[in-house]
């Protein structure tokens, strides 16, 4: 029998990228509403509740009130920012810890952000394994294409005559108050949010996250992280690659839905990098995985590895 399943949001990035992997699988049946009755709330209701999963791909406010339109039974994987360190909500990466399990049974899944995504595979392993004090005051440094600024930096980027200022790789959030920063805190259980240096540049898709570190930071010789990494990241969509088989560039996963983590630097600083698609394991990609991880299906499925 098919798995039936609503995308409340399905003309977005991430959406649509859902859609579109979703609707290659046979074991899949897409309901959708007529554009008439796209936001009209009984209709959401009904199709959340014909569904056996629906993913929100919406702003906050419109996740926060589609959730509460669900039938308790649905299984819910919320993309947006809104729930992801909400009680009663369980946080959708499941290569951390005993996640997988939890999402497993879960009716409440938040997917996690792009950039906390890069972030907390490399850091939360390491708090984990007591490699890495919470205490620690941390930096992160995250280059990302522009998809992940939604229709409207997409369209910025992609116009015709478009402002010279968009060929060279921009920061922002500079006020350090980042959506991402409270899961990021959260998840890898930290005391104090990190210094965090998103940059978007003029490229579509893609993510390179980098985490540097000194010696004296760490519990454990810089040799011992690539361990951690590789006994955390035997299965899912997160590898561990040693360090001359790292791609640093930040489009080198671009259309995938997996992500590559690997320790770099010397014996005395360290850095430690991530690199997916900032549309795939940092959004569409890693919703797919919590829903099939949801509904029973094999957690890989339909996703491009």
């Amino acid at each position: 029998m098919a798995i039936k399943v609503f995308i409340d949001g399905s003309a977005g990035t991430t959406g649509l990228r859902i859609r579109a992997r979703l609707g290659a699988r046979p074991d899949i049946e897409l309901l959708t509403l007529p554009e008439a009755l796209r936001k009209h709330p009984a209709a959401r209701r009904d199709a959340m509740a014909a569904a056996d999963a629906a993913f929100l791909c919406l702003p906050d406010a419109a996740a926060v009130e589609s959730a509460a339109l669900a039938a308790p039974d649905t299984a819910l994987i919320d993309t947006s920012t809104a729930h992801r360190v909400a009680p009663g909500w369980d946080y959708g990466f499941p290569e951390l810890g005993d996640r997988r399990e939890k999402i497993r049974i879960s009716k409440r899944v938040a997917n996690p952000g792009c950039h906390a995504s890069g972030f907390l595979a490399l850091v939360e392993p390491l708090v984990r394994a007591g490699a890495l004090d919470g205490a620690a005051q941390l930096s992160v440094f995250s280059l990302t294409g522009y998809t992940g600024g939604g229709k409207a930096m997409i369209a910025d980027y992609e116009a015709a005559g478009r402002d010279a200022s968009l060929d060279a790789p921009k920061p922002y959030a500079l006020g350090q108050s980042h959506k991402h920063l409270p899961e990021m805190v959260q998840i890898a259980r930290l005391e104090t949010a990190p210094v965090f240096v998103p940059v978007v540049a003029d490229f579509p898709c893609g993510m390179l996250v980098t985490v540097p570190l000194h010696r004296s930071q760490l519990h454990l010789a810089p040799e011992e992280l690539g361990k951690i990494y590789a006994e955390n990241y035997h299965t899912g969509a997160v590898r561990y690659v040693e360090a001359a088989d790292f791609p640093p560039f930040a489009n080198a996963l671009a259309g995938r839905d997996d992500m590559l983590v690997s320790v770099q630097g010397n014996g005395d600083r360290i850095l430690l990098m991530s690199v997916f698609d900032n549309l795939g394991k940092g959004a569409s990609g890693a919703a797919i995985q919590n829903m099939n991880l949801m509904t029973g299906a094999d957690e890989l499925d339909g996703l491009v590895l």
